[in-house]
């Protein structure tokens, strides 16, 4: 990683506090931005984040798919967390905290709106920062590189009908077009452009053509997330300052489900036998969101001023921290991991896989 990636929580953290500060002392100027919209779909958000995304799906090789069967047991845990109990576990526990717990110290208006963006953060795993993650922890690249495609493949086809249901039991009234139009845009449009523009390089360049592109347009990718970040923060300055309890309270699941999530894949990887160089990742992948796709979604759906979208942007807003209090776990407890029975039964048999040719 390069040293202005490497301190992408100082950063974020400015962001933050530029953006509340901005959206307090000039609240016209978002509101302008926020304005400008076509089918409930807000355009400057929408080119930052496609300039955040789509530098990232680049990188990802679908071939990269069939060369990880030795890693099946990640796959199957990875896979397992990610749609099967992510997604419903966080509308339990919004639930039960925000619903239940917590409802008296909440605006009750929001209520419903607040559920609503927790489980639209949990229906969407991590793709793009997965990468610093896994790399923090050593992970197998292949791995990482697969389950990155594999996410994105599933996304297309399984992220509005989980949101879909999940707000429906939530007894919040869904948006259909409004969501099609966003898992169309922030997922099914840049996936096919990334990988023209991919198979494009390759065929004209090969590789180092590639590296090129990637290494060119990183910086963009970072900017574009800060920017993204004043933008958002700038949007629900007012609301942050005049509720930092609110902040607090939303919190508390999303960490909950953090820490669940991760632990559960791990455990689940060490009890299956397999290598740590792909639990590491898959744990983190496991308790990671796609915040960007999650806060568009959240702010296509129900606005800028929304509960859910800020409900989301609590998850941005904790996203970095928590995942590198994940990965120094992960590595700290390597020792332990690798002292299970199924594991050392498993590690004589494995065969590592070539690192992929590819540039963080």
């Amino acid at each position: 990683m390069s040293t202005f990636e490497r301190y992408l929580t100082v950063w974020v953290a400015f962001c933050i506090v530029v953006g509340v500060a901005l959206g307090h002392l000039l609240p016209g100027v978002f509101q302008t931005i926020g304005a400008a919209e076509i089918a409930k779909v807000n355009i400057p958000v929408a080119v930052l984040i496609w300039l955040m995304i789509i530098p990232m799906l680049i990188r990802i090789d679908f071939a990269s798919l069939g060369k990880v069967g030795a890693y099946w047991r990640g796959i199957g845990v990875t896979l397992f967390i990610n749609w099967a109990v992510k997604p419903f576990s966080m509308a339990l526990l919004g639930w039960l905290f925000i619903g239940y717990l917590f409802r008296p110290y909440l605006p009750a208006g929001q209520i419903d709106s607040y559920i609503a963006g927790l489980i639209i953060l949990a229906a969407a795993p991590c793709t793009a920062m997965v990468f610093v993650w896994s790399n923090l922890t050593r992970g197998e690249p292949h791995f990482t590189l697969s389950q990155v495609a594999l996410n994105d493949a599933i996304m297309i086809v399984a992220f509005a009908p989980i949101v879909g249901l999940l707000l429906g039991l939530s007894a919040i009234t869904v948006p259909w077009a409004t969501l099609v139009l966003s898992v169309g845009l922030y997922i099914v449009i840049p996936v096919i452009v990334a990988q023209a523009l991919r198979g494009r390089l390759l065929a004209s360049g090969g590789e180092a053509a590639l590296a090129n592109l990637l290494k060119t347009l990183q910086p963009l990718s970072l900017v574009a997330l800060l920017v993204t970040l004043v933008l958002l923060f700038g949007f629900q300055g007012e609301q942050i300052i005049a509720q930092p309890a609110v902040i607090a309270l939303l919190a508390v699941p999303i960490l909950i489900q953090v820490y669940f999530n991760s632990g559960l894949a791990y455990l689940l990887n060490r009890m299956t036998g397999e290598q740590h160089c792909v639990a590491g990742p898959s744990a983190l992948i496991g308790a990671s969101n796609f915040f960007e796709l999650a806060v568009a979604a959240a702010i296509s759906l129900f606005g800028f001023n929304s509960g859910a979208a800020l409900a989301t942007v609590v998850g941005v807003l904790i996203e970095v921290p928590v995942m590198l209090s994940v990965v120094k776990i992960v590595n700290a407890s390597k020792g332990w991991y690798e002292g299970g029975e199924a594991v050392r039964r498993q590690s004589d048999r494995a065969i590592p896989l070539t690192p992929p040719n590819i540039s963080r």
